[in-house]
């Protein structure tokens, strides 16, 4: 059974409630009917304003009780909503971050509205018509009883409104699923671009990509609109032909009663009775798109849910201490076949920093996030401290690694809930990182420094003074693995030199760093330079055997991809900024 599957079963003891409050209030329909009854049938024929104050008391009474219920079954589905919310978001928001890692570039919060969509199901009228559905046979049953020709014609015209639900299901099930998924894909390519805004807006692309998004929303729209088409003739097909056996089944009682079979009253409570028992089939064709769209939004939350299971928790390993290995690696992006690393052998003892170089899509930052965890091997393993990086629970081991990637995404919130990862704040030890990142005297210049808010991803700052911060990010709590990927890409000659600080402060602290990097003044700082090229590991050596090599190679060329190993100023601008691998 699914993770929502099991959420819907441990609130099936408040669906019983609701059953069976939906039976007493089915019970007290009724009221109406025989009260209408009693009073053709014995206040008018005996005059008695004795027994027609009594039973218009009993009357009120009981339609009390009713809307008392009533309103008690409706808040009960209100709270099984909220309680689906509150058990799955956790597991599904989970869920969504686990599929945005493996298919990076296609983040989307669809899951969240289609939780949204089941609750207001769950939450609305259409799921009464689904309880009351099952009375209808009771209400046909007291009709009968009535005369046998009133049951027959409750029977006949509910199997009609039947029909026509199950033509409306069937006419409307295939459009009404193309266009949600149409809907997804254009509300999708709708965040995509406005994450871009910047780019489109600058080189005038919005109306070629406003046209792409129009024809996804115009396919939707289609769709919706054919599929709107026929359940409309359907609903309003139902609801003339309810009116309609309303009708005739009066006409069909005063034909009764004009041959003495049954009493005028009768004639009126089986008229009411029958709309009352044709009532849930009209409301659940009503309904039906509701229902439909819940369907189809559980559908997808199952399939996610499915494909992305729930990790069993492991037994807790000891904190690293940062020995990285990996043996054999070869690995891609998520959803790519070939692989893009191929049979990486590294070992790196704890302390230890190395960079990583080589031309662009030499699988440099491919081999970043491999380590990290963050995308998954095709062979081979990552072992932090000799275990698996997959072993480790991500809760407890995130603390202990630090991760600048190229693109920095700083949140919602102060500087100082960004640095500490929005954890509980530790002054200290954001203060501590910030130092270390060369940052402090920086954010102490901020309007309202460590307090000051960053919205929409830290549009505020610059380029500079976001990767800064998101080193201090990197650097909080003291990790014991760090990994930089182009790391002084958007700094200035005062963040170079923060950075170079920075790396000798993490030798001293015993830290393993991986960098990449293409500056000549941070790769002379590293203990080892692994030279990327197609994904294989060309070289690997000590910065002063690559000089060397590279000494004996012509003047100004560069040794796979690496810049010469020359001293040179540290201002050098920068010549191998690359994109991600």
């Amino acid at each position: 059974m699914s993770d929502l599957g099991k959420v819907l079963r441990y609130c099936r003891r408040s669906f019983l409630y609701v059953g069976l409050f939906s039976m007493f209030i089915n019970l007290l329909m009724l009221v109406p009917p025989l009260y209408m009854l009693q009073v053709y049938d014995r206040v008018i024929t005996t005059r008695s304003e004795e027994t027609l104050l009594m039973l218009t008391l009993v009357v009120v009474f009981l339609f009390l009780v009713m809307g008392g219920l009533e309103l008690m079954r409706s808040r009960i589905l209100v709270r099984v909503g909220n309680k689906l919310d509150v058990l799955i978001s956790p597991r599904l928001y989970s869920a969504m971050f686990q599929r945005s890692l493996m298919m990076p570039g296609k983040p989307s919060a669809q899951p969240l509205n289609d939780l949204t969509t089941m609750r207001q199901f769950l939450s609305g009228n259409g799921l009464f018509a689904f309880f009351d559905a099952p009375w209808v046979p009771v209400y046909i049953a007291v009709l009968a009883l009535f005369h046998p020709l009133f049951g027959l014609f409750a029977v006949i015209a509910g199997v009609i409104l039947g029909v026509i639900a199950l033509i409306n299901e069937w006419m409307t099930r295939a459009l009404l699923s193309e266009a949600n998924g149409q809907h997804v894909a254009a509300q999708d390519l709708a965040n995509s671009n406005l994450r871009n805004a910047e780019v489109l807006h600058a080189m005038g692309m919005l109306q070629g990509i406003q046209g792409r998004w129009t024809a996804r929303h115009r396919e939707y729209l289609v769709l919706q609109s054919r599929a709107s088409d026929r359940a409309g003739l359907l609903t309003n097909t139902s609801k003339v032909l309810r009116l309609m056996f309303q009708s005739l089944i009066l006409g069909l009682g005063a034909w009764l009663v004009l041959a003495g079979d049954i009493t005028p009253g009768m004639m009126i409570a089986g008229s009411i009775l029958m709309g009352r028992a044709l009532a849930p089939i009209d409301q659940m064709i009503n309904g039906w798109k509701s229902y439909s769209g819940a369907r189809t939004a559980r559908g997808r939350l199952e399939e996610l849910l499915n494909t992305i299971p729930a990790k069993p928790a492991g037994m807790p390993l000891p904190q690293p201490r940062g020995a990285l290995t990996l043996e054999g690696v070869n690995a891609a992006p998520p959803g790519e076949r070939l692989p893009t690393l191929h049979d990486i052998n590294l070992k790196l003892a704890k302390g230890e920093q190395i960079a990583i170089v080589g031309p662009s899509a030499a699988g440099k930052s491919t081999l970043a996030r491999v380590v990290l965890g963050i995308w998954p091997t095709q062979l081979g393993h990552v072992r932090l401290d000799g275990a698996d990086i997959g072993q480790w629970d991500r809760t407890a081991l995130g603390p202990h690694l630090g991760y600048l990637p190229q693109d920095i995404e700083l949140f919602d919130g102060t500087v100082a809930d960004n640095i500490a990862r929005f954890q509980e704040v530790d002054a200290n030890a954001v203060v501590e990182a910030a130092l270390l990142a060369g940052v402090h005297s920086m954010i102490l210049r901020l309007p309202e420094g460590y307090d000051t808010w960053l919205s929409h991803g830290g549009a505020s700052l610059s380029a500079g003074q976001r990767q800064r911060i998101g080193l201090a990010r990197a650097l909080y709590g003291s990790p014991v693995m760090v990994v930089l990927d182009e790391p002084d890409a958007n700094l200035d000659e005062n963040g170079e030199s923060a950075l170079a600080e920075c790396l000798l402060q993490l030798r001293q602290h015993h830290t393993t760093t991986l960098i990449i990097t293409h500056r000549q003044h941070l790769l002379q700082q590293v203990d080892r330079i692994l030279v990327l090229r197609d994904g294989r590991v060309a070289s690997l050596a000590p910065p002063e055997r690559l000089s060397a090599v590279a000494r004996r190679t012509a003047a100004g060329n560069s040794v796979s991809g690496v810049t010469t190993l020359r001293p040179s100023a540290r201002g050098h601008s920068k010549s191998h900024e690359e994109p991600k691998s």
